[in-house]
């Protein structure tokens, strides 16, 4: 109960130090694309604390199954904001898409090759002529390229299958492939349905980031309105990890187990950041999106630094800015 009552209190005084709330005007109407529950929990968080309001704002949150059809709903404009990985925010610079980055949420390294114990994939060099099963266009699968660079192949040296995330489970349990990679969601699923088959491959060689971008019809002010929210969300995170998982999973309303959420939430960091590691991760990503998917545009920083739309983050917390 204290614990409780003291986080009533620390978002209560962060709204009421930090709002910006628009002074005789009715809320405006936002729009959120959300996806991958734990690395965006502070959106979850900001809806189930019910922060939005105290910055002038009324916003509706709608999950996605990937962050790539998170942000095709920012880009079809569907929604005004998405909750994407950063590969999908890469692929859709390189395209020429107007897609303007304002935060990065959070950052997420514990990556796990799914197997079967009568493969017998003890590396990844193993997997060279496998059929592997992976969601493409999303983080998984340049983190499957970072596996496989790891032990000098690429994905000319597999058979890649194109899985929905929900599927590679279900995949490897028939035998369709020898492997796959899938979001960690679907770690715990995976070893109850294959069970003493159940193998896998850690992999830290890869940080995937969950990144805030901000489609054309986003306002400057609603933009700042929405970071100032999810501010006030990392600080009760922060202050209660407890709380805030019971959060995620009541927004999750049943998408997430709880075992998944106590497990792999402690392994995300979460401080909405604007930095040059961010840069030079996507520089290195566009590279290899433009190598491997023959992608069009410019992959040089000075392209991509401007999808870095710094000024918001910038006017709300100056110290998150770190990128020049």
């Amino acid at each position: 109960m204290l614990v409780a009552v003291l986080l009533a209190a620390l978002v209560s005084a962060v709204v009421a130090g930090c709002s910006g709330g628009r002074p005789g005007a009715g809320p405006a109407a936002v729009s959120i694309a959300a996806s991958d529950h734990l690395g965006g929990a502070p959106v979850y968080l900001a809806e189930e604390l019910g922060l939005w309001g105290g910055e002038g704002i009324e916003v509706d949150v709608a999950t996605q199954p990937t962050g790539r059809d998170a942000l095709n709903a920012v880009l079809g404009g569907q929604a005004q904001f998405g909750v994407v990985g950063d590969l999908p925010a890469v692929t859709a610079a390189l395209g020429g898409r107007e897609v303007r980055i304002v935060a990065d949420l959070s950052r997420f390294t514990d990556w796990r090759l799914l197997t079967r114990t009568d493969r017998q994939i003890t590396g990844f060099a193993a997997l060279k002529g496998r059929k592997v099963g992976v969601p493409q266009g999303t983080n998984t699968e340049y983190a499957l390229s970072r596996m496989l660079a790891s032990a000098g192949l690429s994905a000319a040296d597999v058979n890649l299958v194109n899985l929905a995330p929900n599927q590679v489970t279900a995949a490897l349990a028939r035998g369709d492939i020898d492997a796959g990679l899938t979001f960690p969601s679907f770690y715990d699923s995976a070893r109850t349905t294959l069970g003493e088959r159940y193998a896998e491959l850690p992999f830290a060689g890869y940080t995937a980031r969950t990144l805030l971008v901000a489609g054309p019809a986003a306002s400057e002010a609603d933009t700042a309105a929405v970071l100032r929210a999810l501010l006030a969300a990392q600080r009760a995170i922060a202050a209660d990890p407890p709380a805030a998982r019971r959060s995620v999973l009541a927004q999750a309303k049943g998408a997430l187990q709880a075992g998944y959420v106590e497990a792999f939430q402690p392994r995300y960091t979460y401080g909405a950041t604007l930095s040059p590691e961010l840069l030079a991760q996507l520089v290195e990503e566009a590279a290899w999106a433009k190598s491997a998917q023959k992608l069009p545009g410019s992959a040089d920083r000075d392209s991509l630094s401007k999808h870095l739309h710094t000024a918001p983050l910038a006017a709300v917390d100056p110290a998150a800015v770190t990128i020049r």
